[in-house]
């Protein structure tokens, strides 16, 4: 649901990086700061470029939550905590602009500054700045803040921190960062991370889970708290940023309510009944039949698509390469064989939305589909040829079938593939290994998420045809969590949504620390000096085409890799909603419908 997606599109955006025009903006007290040359904004700017400055405030914005929650708490790795009350109640140095792949202004900074070649970063706070609870936030605020979340927060705050040499106030207002390591993309993180109060957590285990709602400093404060069942956010009418540029048409609704249900057919109901503002469907079969009730046919409710510009990211079946099982890259491609795209495409998504053809598809991030490695790219991955998957340097696709049900063809290749990896089937019907051991593994999916089942349920009929036994686990959101974070499954449902500014976050899904160390998104478990290495250069990088080359690297090992079994993306999104609510149809972000739209810049208006 449009929850657990905006959870993990948070936690891409949360670090991220992406070229520009050229090299670095001068070295001098700036009021933003891109990742390549100057913000599209000057100075001046009175607003962003894809909201309607003069959006009337008022109305209530009731959003659908699947699962539940049990903490208040959204800065560590335990517990689960409302993604509404991260986003809008506490505010960053920096804010981003969703017109732009990587470009960041200031919020509560009013100036950033950064050395002639990125070692450090300076802010300068806003002296207006304020705590919800009328306190100033002070530099002191900022470094805690900091230092805290980079050693005892969620991991995806540590591994920028490991690059920091130091943190240390500058005068009255300013915080300078000194990193340890070449990387372009810190001066930009750094700018990202929430600032909290000090004082309002002394005394108290930051790295326990808790239903205290601590204080921010964001456009909105918490009315209520319904345990695991629902929060509403106030606008705060006191907040100190309201009258900035970068706020300007920014958080226009009185409320918003973020309701958890049991599933999503439950919450589709609900909006259906009028209960939910706007409902995000990923399905186009529903889409295109399911959409045809009442309050559509009466205009009451609008159907929009909303392009966009990003990458496709992956989305399918991972396989957990931690587990002996899918260790071998044959294996790996004998399940993908197995899996008949065309049919259950055609079966399961009126074929209606493209195939994921690598990481970074849809973008001049991804690599060329079945094409060699050339130049820059080429240069990258050789030193690693010996190591790399096949088909990273000379080339690779994923595998096509004939659209028929029984899949003959790549049935009989993926046999081909086990039988090269040791594995026969017997006089039985069962596949086994040289010891006998059947090639059984269980499928771990969430209870209530109706695509993973749905591809699941298909997919089991071709990998029975291969003798393999294939046990599936359906199980709730909390011990789907716990689960996952120590990476205690087979194989599961995986969904990446990758931006246009890949940078620091791709260690944290690919990096080899990921294979030991709980939380982190590397979920099929993969070690490659390789992906560390173009992801390094990545970060590097001092211009575009050596950006690209290194994004094309990574694209290839991570593909040819063969760890994930992908289905399809959605190059617009499909979004109803009730007819009062509005949005700069003129301008779209590049990003389409992705943080930072809906409800951000998004209005409630009778007319």
């Amino acid at each position: 649901m449009a929850s657990h997606y905006f959870q993990i599109i948070k936690r891409v955006l949360a670090t991220s990086v992406i070229i520009g025009l050229g090299g670095f903006a001068s070295a001098e007290p700036m009021h933003g700061i891109a990742m390549y040359g100057e913000p599209a904004l000057p100075a001046d700017y009175t607003a962003l470029p894809y909201v309607n400055p003069d959006a009337p405030k008022g109305g209530t914005y009731v959003q659908s939550e699947v699962g539940s929650f049990d903490s208040m708490h959204p800065f560590i790795l335990k517990g689960r905590a409302p993604y509404g009350f991260r986003a809008f109640s506490f505010d960053t140095m920096l804010g981003r602009s969703y017109d732009e792949p990587f470009t960041l202004y200031g919020l509560l900074a009013e100036t950033v500054e950064t050395g002639p070649n990125r070692e450090w970063v300076e802010f300068t706070l806003r002296p207006e700045a304020r705590f919800h609870d009328g306190s100033p936030v002070t530099v002191e605020d900022v470094i805690w803040s900091y230092q805290t979340l980079g050693t005892l927060g969620h991991p995806l705050y540590h591994g920028a921190w490991k690059k920091v040499a130091s943190i240390e106030p500058v005068g009255e207002r300013g915080v300078r960062i000194t990193f340890n390591v070449a990387d372009n993309e810190l001066p930009l993180l750094m700018g990202l991370r929430p600032v909290l109060k000090k004082a309002d957590w002394e005394g108290l285990d930051f790295e326990e889970s808790s239903m205290r709602v601590p204080i921010g400093s964001g456009p909105y404060i918490v009315e209520n708290v319904d345990p695991g069942r629902s929060i509403t956010l106030k606008r705060n009418p006191d907040y100190w940023g309201r009258d900035l540029p970068f706020n300007r048409g920014q958080h226009n609704f009185d409320e918003l309510r973020y309701e958890w249900f049991g599933d999503g057919d439950v919450a589709f109901e609900a909006f259906r009944a009028g209960e939910l503002s706007s409902n995000r469907e990923f399905n186009v079969v529903k889409w295109n039949t399911s959409y045809d009730f009442p309050a559509v046919q009466s205009g009451e409710v609008v159907k929009r698509l909303i392009p966009h510009q990003r990458p496709s990211g992956m989305k399918g079946l991972v396989m957990n390469t931690r587990r002996e099982i899918f260790k071998d890259w044959r294996v790996r491609e004998a399940m993908i064989l197995a899996f008949n795209y065309e049919f259950i495409s055609e079966k399961l998504n009126d074929a209606g939305d493209p195939r994921i053809c690598s990481y970074f598809c849809n973008s001049e991030l991804g690599m060329k589909v079945g094409a060699p490695a050339e130049g820059a790219t080429k240069a990258l991955l050789t030193p690693f040829a010996a190591d790399l998957p096949p088909g990273a340097l000379e080339g690779y696709t994923f595998p096509q079938g004939n659209g028929s049900e029984r899949n003959r063809r790549n049935i009989r290749k993926a046999m081909t593939l086990l039988n090269e990896a040791g594995w026969t089937v017997d006089d039985a019907g069962q596949l086994r290994n040289a010891e006998g051991a059947p090639f059984a593994f269980e499928l771990l999916l969430q209870s209530g998420a109706a695509q993973p089942s749905n591809v699941a349920d298909t997919y089991i009929q071709g990998l029975k045809r291969l003798g393999m036994q294939v046990e599936v686990s359906a199980i709730d959101r909390a011990q789907y969590k716990e689960r996952s974070t120590d990476y205690d499954f087979d194989m599961t449902w995986y969904n990446r949504p990758l931006s246009m500014s890949p940078g620091n976050e791709q260690m944290l899904y690919w990096g080899a620390e990921g294979v030991e160390k709980p939380g982190t998104r590397n979920y099929m478990g993969m070690n490659s000096p390789a992906a560390e290495a173009v992801i390094n250069a990545m970060l590097t990088a001092e211009g575009r085409e050596d950006f690209l080359a290194a994004a094309h690297a990574l694209d290839r090992v991570l593909t040819a890799g063969r760890y994930v079994i992908p289905v399809w993306y959605s190059p617009e999104a499909r979004l109803a909603f009730k007819k009062q609510l509005h949005y700069n149809e003129d301008h779209l972000p590049i990003y389409g419908d992705w943080a930072g739209f809906q409800p951000d810049v998004w209005w409630w208006s009778e007319e």
